[in-house]
């Protein structure tokens, strides 16, 4: 298979081997961090260990469902679903606030059932594609992009690697040996004839395996957990545990919600769209609208948290150069997988998070980097359409959490995600001035 002009190896419609995709969508679930909004959740809730270890395997369920849902059936682009950070909140918030372990999970429950079938109901109108359509031009599309790999930094830095449990300096170290791995991998890609495409594919689960074997070492990495955990077990937390129930400020608060995720999957897919060169139609716009309202109404009665485009899915595909569909299929056939093995699962999740964060950092950058190479050759105030919400994202990526705690409540849902801030800064501002690039460009946002 020969690197195509965009630097894919796998385009989104070629037909890799079956085997082969298998192994690359094992990848791409070890690069992604979904296990954490569960772990945090569950932590938040002081769920005990057997609790969330079936609350983890039940996101993991979701992920593969959604995923097998919006890459195979409906909006049909190489995407994988997980978990937010931003519902992390809200759960907590409503579960705690509506008799905790005596039917709070219940009433998480009842509003995101409802929040997913109004997403629905918004991408069955049509109306979704014709507001992308005439307020995301190229250059605000562009910025978000750049807006999503910036938001994402702290995560791949801070909770991942600075301020993740263990000593520090080992943790850098770590984190070090992983980033390190995965660049001398993808230079020897340049050199290695026809190894080049093998290595770049495969560059992720090497550095990976290095990061872990070197925890190992490092006495970083325990089996303890892996060992303790069952190989087959039953997803124990749907909604038939928990029941549902409804209440009217809950699903106010998720509707809130929904409306930050949708703009923050907007995000991700532009990023996607940009990195395969593809753009998306008007009819992928509203299917995947479906989409992410169905994975979130799957998650929802499994008993998980609302699923979402996930945002490395762009930033992994760029260093892989593999995009086909047929791999992110196989990506949610392992989520299945992953749901139902319990061995599986407790690996993944004892996999030392300064591994994981080595990794997310470049993706981050290349998420950022991507976007800002999308973006047409801004003049006179459209430098202000770009550079301002990156300034927002930045401002609210640093902000401490004590500030943002003292707004209402509804408003911190929002400065809680500096991509949905960056997004709606960079729509106002191109409607504010309203330049004739702005107008110029309009049309070509969305495919006809």
């Amino acid at each position: 298979m020969q690197t195509k002009d965009n630097g894919l190896i796998y385009g989104p419609d070629d037909n890799v081997p079956t085997l082969e995709a298998g192994l690359l969508g094992l990848q791409h679930v070890l690069a992604m961090d979904v296990y954490v909004p569960p772990l945090i959740i569950a932590g938040l809730l002081s769920m005990g260990a057997a609790q969330k270890t079936g609350f983890l395997q039940v996101a993991f369920l979701a992920c593969g469902i959604g995923t097998l849902i919006q890459t195979g059936l409906l909006m049909k682009m190489p995407m994988s679903q997980g978990p937010s950070y931003v519902p992390v909140g809200a759960v907590v918030g409503v579960y705690l606030a509506n008799g905790g372990p005596n039917g709070g999970m219940a009433t998480v429950l009842g509003a995101t059932i409802v929040g997913a079938l109004l997403v629905i109901l918004l991408g069955l109108s049509g109306v979704y594609q014709k507001v992308v359509n005439k307020l995301v031009p190229p250059v605000v599309g562009g910025t978000i992009i750049a807006c999503v790999g910036l938001s994402l930094m702290p995560s791949a830095l801070n909770d991942n690697i600075l301020q993740a449990s263990g000593n520090l300096n080992r943790n850098i170290a770590l984190a070090g040996i992983t980033m390190g791995s995965l660049l001398i991998v993808l230079i020897l890609s340049n050199y290695a004839g026809r190894l080049k495409n093998m290595l770049k594919a495969g560059s992720i689960v090497i550095a990976m395996f290095v990061g872990t074997v070197a925890a190992a070492s490092m006495h970083m990495f325990s089996w303890e957990s892996v060992q303790k955990a069952a190989w087959f077990s039953w997803p124990q937390f749907t909604i038939l545990h928990y029941g549902v129930k409804f209440s009217l400020s809950a699903i106010l608060t998720f509707v809130i919600i929904y409306i930050v995720l949708t703009t923050e999957t907007m995000g991700t897919w532009f990023a996607m769209s940009n990195v395969t060169g593809i753009e998306i139609t008007k009819k992928q716009w509203d299917r995947g609208l479906v989409g992410e309202g169905l994975s979130c109404l799957v998650a929802a009665l499994l008993g998980s948290t609302p699923m979402t485009g996930y945002s490395t899915n762009a930033g992994v595909v760029s260093i892989t150069g593999v995009a086909s569909r047929k791999v992110f299929l196989s990506v949610g056939i392992w989520f299945v997988v992953l749901g139902f093995v319990g061995k599986l699962s407790a690996f993944l999740a004892a996999i030392p998070s300064p591994v994981i964060g080595g990794i997310f950092a470049i993706i981050c950058v290349i998420i950022m980097l991507n976007g800002l190479k999308s973006i047409p050759e801004a003049n006179g105030n459209q430098i202000y359409v770009v550079g301002v919400p990156m300034v927002l994202t930045f401002a609210l990526v640093l902000i401490p959490a004590k500030v943002i705690a003292q707004a209402p409540l509804f408003l911190q849902y929002f400065l809680k995600s500096p991509i949905t801030i960056g997004a709606l800064a960079a729509i106002v501002l191109n409607l504010a001035f309203n330049t004739h690039f702005g107008r110029a460009e309009e049309k070509a946002s969305v495919q006809k």
